[in-house]
């Protein structure tokens, strides 16, 4: 299973978006450890860093400050930091060019944020029920 202990990344800005995500996975007893940033300059900072272990997932926004999700994907690929890890976009945004941008980037999934939690829940199961039954290369 690509999850099992792994660590999952999650790069985003808004602090009852964080809440979110976190309420929904203790809902879905996923049990893996969130490490939390709020911007795509600091996920390139914690992916740089060595003593940080890699995530099995990385999940973030695309409209933050500092450096938009779009950004951080471009130069998270020129660095080398993402390699296979999956990267999925969790956003309000609906415009195509945003989702075209990001797929051009190398993204694996693109899903619009629920404002219904329930509706969040379900999406974010569908998410991990997906990527915990794909196998990924021993990286």
């Amino acid at each position: 299973m690509m999850l099992k202990n792994k660590d999952i990344l999650l790069i985003e800005d808004d602090s009852i978006d964080v809440m979110s995500f976190k309420r929904a996975l203790v809902r879905l007893e996923i049990k893996n450890n969130v490490r939390h940033v709020e911007n795509g300059e600091e996920a390139l900072a914690y992916l740089s860093n060595s003593e940080n272990s890699k995530p099995g997932i990385i999940f973030m926004d695309i409209n933050m400050p500092r450096m938009t999700g779009p950004e951080f994907l471009k130069m998270a690929l020129e660095m080398k930091l993402i390699g296979c890890i999956p990267v999925v976009v969790l956003t309000t945004s609906r415009e195509e060019k945003d989702k075209i941008d990001c797929f051009h980037l190398g993204i694996s999934g693109y899903m619009i944020k629920d404002i219904d939690f329930e509706d969040f829940v379900i999406t974010m199961r569908t998410i991990f029920n997906y990527w915990a039954l794909c196998e990924s290369p021993g990286l």
